[in-house]
């Protein structure tokens, strides 16, 4: 359970941006949704194995509270780390996460947040696109770079991507004043709207995850990045934004 508890942190709230996720579970399928505050982001997620304490519909508020009370060094693997049923409403609603030490001299519950609350908070959103134009698997050395441009335009929230000769490259600022690009991956055969902007914070730290990456661009105003962490398939998409 531990283990599943930090994935899901170590991909939502630990980008800056999600503080409540829902969790969707059935005898053979898991799910994770979030959008963040400002709608930047959208995620989606399946987990690669069906978590048999998360059947049914929850969700996961304050995820900064978990994750601190799962740094705590008491919670180690003699640990007692289980999903608890059982709300006024409903005996067999997922309530919270009790949290136990062997010797059960240190304690936290924390609380899910009802079925009905959730649902009205994070809706499910797909893309309904007719395809992606672009999908590359970013290198490190192209998240580098993006990096050191964001750092040298750090006035800039926003940066533009375009293709020229084959390069996807990667714009920033007005070139009526300060601005900068550079060449983030080559070989492109595809094509690509120069009006769409994405925002750097974001982009820059889901691409900082740990995992299989992989970028997706659409002409509909659309970027997707997927990350794999090993227990969980993650689907970050954001649509295009304007100046």
């Amino acid at each position: 359970m531990k283990d599943i508890l930090q994935d899901i942190i170590a991909h939502t709230s630990a980008l800056g941006f999600i503080e409540l996720v829902k969790i969707t579970g059935t005898d053979t399928e898991t799910t994770i949704n979030a959008i963040a505050e400002d709608k930047s982001v959208i995620l989606s997620g399946t987990f690669k194995n069906p978590h048999p304490e998360f059947i049914g519909v929850v969700g996961m508020p304050n995820l900064g509270k978990l994750k601190t009370i799962l740094s705590f060094d008491e919670y180690d693997e003699k640990a007692k780390i289980n999903v608890v049923k059982g709300t006024r409403d409903d005996p067999n609603a997922l309530s919270s996460i009790h949290f136990e030490t062997v010797s059960g001299d240190f304690v936290n519950d924390y609380r899910f947040m009802a079925q009905s609350v959730i649902e009205e908070k994070v809706r499910s959103v797909t893309f309904h696109g007719s395809g992606w134009d672009i999908e590359i698997q970013p290198s490190v050395a192209s998240i580098l770079r993006l990096k050191k441009q964001q750092s040298a335009n750090s006035e800039e929230a926003k940066f533009r991507t375009m293709v020229e000769d084959n390069n996807l490259k990667v714009y920033f600022g007005d070139p009526s004043s300060h601005s900068g690009n550079f060449v983030f991956e080559s070989n492109i055969t595809g094509k690509i709207n120069d009006k769409f902007l994405w925002p750097v914070t974001q982009v820059l730290n889901i691409l900082n995850l740990t995992g299989d990456k992989t970028l997706r661009l659409s002409n509909q105003g659309a970027m997707e990045i997927t990350v794999d962490s090993g227990l969980c398939d993650y689907r970050y998409l954001l649509p295009a934004q304007q100046k």
